[in-house]
């Protein structure tokens, strides 16, 4: 049974964003929703919702269809309250003063602890935050679920403990998920809709099989683009054939004909623009100034310990070498940023003695989950031209090869998306130069296109890292070495797989 219809649905914000969309959702769907940063993934969700109208076209419900969206922000209202309290107050006052038990019997199926449901929303991890607001959405038994990147600020446990709730929800429950997690969509949907400006495709198949098929769409596409755009040439060359013939003879009947040739061959260069042209919102390139050295950090059993001096591990005698792509495996709180700032910290010092050493010649790319090395008050222009010498012209050039336009590069960095944050930061990386790279969740906020571009560009590059990562796709993709901090200890392991079974296990 249809739930909701969009029909010849459009958006325009400034610029089309989408345009001509048909696609309905049905009791038992489950969708993930794919598309570049900034295409229109949370506008499709608000329409829907009934938060915003669409520009163009009609989205129609069934009557009285309750729909719950969980958007990616706490508001900041609620921040002061407790998990309990937050999800508490989504239901309305009667309902709350007679039926609190729904908040347990949800919280519980959300597996959060008693002792987190008392604490502020504003003390908590991003990563049960985002589950208070799933929560709080789902107390209210909604007939339509909405999930707008649920697995941002998630560690793979929570990550698993969402797949098991969603595979375990009504099957009647349809939900639509806006995700960059090609692992995530590939556990919880069936259905994708690949959203684009004017070619929106979708595929009764999970992402990954979903995506297969759509390129060989899109090189069939390809195909044909480039046989239309020969006939269309072929068309103009005969077009101008009979225009002169016409001018030197003043057949009207041979203008006619031009005008006709003419006329096919814009037709079919306006119907042949490709979909799969619409690709990312920004090129991401890496840079390798290259290192004679073999080994570049040694670490001489360091220890790693919090702030006030707990001993989480130990690292033995390890040693990063160039080529190695190692990927620093480990649940929340077990010190892997710990670890990275006291790497980043011996390359920064030049340090070649201590517990960790690092080779003097070494050049660090670095770049946190919080992107904190961006400025928030800081501009684009003024970031690139102050770190860079680089003149106006020249930055903004690279600026707009990274997606940023000209209204974007005097905006505060604090006001931009995650994802125009995250590519200035690998454009950031890229001027730097460097022939060793330390990345805490490099793909936090970057499109599926952007995490593809930067794991293609890591490999082409040849790139020296260390890495932290919950993006399963990524880390199977990139590393080539894996370590795993266990009992206190750093080991290293053959593979991640056996991580995140256990990761699973753990929810």
């Amino acid at each position: 049974m249809t739930l909701i219809n969009l029909r010849n649905f459009g958006i325009t914000l400034g610029v089309p964003l989408i345009s001509n969309l048909n696609f309905t959702v049905s009791a038992r769907d489950r969708i993930g929703i794919v598309a570049a940063n900034g295409r229109g993934k949370s506008t499709l969700l608000n329409c829907i919702a009934g938060r915003l109208e669409p520009s163009v076209g009609d989205i129609t419900r069934s009557r009285g269809l309750r729909v719950g969206y969980v958007e990616q922000n706490v508001p900041a209202d609620l921040a002061a309250m407790s998990f309990y309290h937050a999800v508490l107050c989504a239901l309305p006052d009667e309902q709350a003063e007679s039926e609190g038990w729904r908040v347990d019997v949800t919280l519980d199926s959300l597996d959060v602890p008693q002792v987190l449901r008392e604490r502020a929303l504003a003390d908590l991890s991003g990563g049960w935050q985002r589950l208070a607001m799933l929560a709080r959405i789902w107390v209210t038994e909604p007939d339509v679920l909405l999930l707008d990147e649920p697995t941002n600020h998630l560690d793979l446990a929570k990550i698993s403990l969402l797949e098991d709730w969603l595979n375990a929800l009504p099957s009647d429950v349809p939900v639509l998920i806006a995700s960059h997690d090609r692992a995530f969509l590939d556990a919880v949907t069936h259905r994708t809709l690949f959203l684009r400006q004017e070619q929106s495709t979708t595929y009764a198949l999970p992402y990954g099989r979903a995506r297969a098929a759509l390129e060989e769409a899109d090189v069939s596409d390809e195909r044909r683009y480039q046989k239309d755009m020969k006939t269309a040439q072929q068309l103009r060359k005969q077009a101008a054939k009979l225009n002169n013939l016409g001018i030197n003879s003043g057949s009207d009947l041979l203008t006619v004909k031009t005008k006709q040739l003419k006329a096919r061959a814009e037709r079919l260069e306006d119907m042949a623009r490709p979909g799969h042209q619409e690709r990312s919102s920004g090129a991401i390139k890496l840079a390798n100034r290259g290192i004679q050295a073999k080994i570049l950090v040694t670490l001489d059993d360091a220890g790693v310990e919090t702030p006030d001096g707990t001993l989480l591990f130990k690292t033995g005698k390890r040693w990063i070498c160039q080529g190695d792509r190692i990927v620093l495996l480990g649940h929340n709180g077990a010190g892997k940023t710990r670890l990275v700032e006291m790497i980043r910290h011996a390359i920064a010092d030049q340090s070649v003695s201590g517990a960790i050493r690092a080779t003097p010649s070494l050049a660090l790319g670095y770049s946190d989950q919080a992107l904190s090395h961006l400025g928030h008050d800081d501009t684009p222009l003024g970031l690139i031209t102050r770190l860079f010498e680089l003149g106006e012209q020249r930055a903004r050039t690279l600026l707009a090869g990274a997606g940023m336009g000209i209204d974007m590069q005097g905006r505060a960095i604090g006001r931009l998306s995650g994802g125009q944050k995250a590519r200035l930061s690998m454009l950031v990386l890229r001027l730097t130069n460097p022939n060793f790279y330390l990345l805490d969740e490099p793909t936090n906020h970057l499109d599926i296109d952007g995490q593809e571009a930067l794991e293609g560009e890591l490999m082409a590059q040849e790139a020296s890292c260390l890495l932290v990562s919950h993006d399963r796709s990524f880390v199977r993709a990139i590393g080539n070495r894996f370590w795993l901090i266990e009992k206190k200890r750093l080991v290293e392991v053959d593979g991640p797989e056996e991580f995140f079974a256990e990761a699973g296990r753990r929810n």
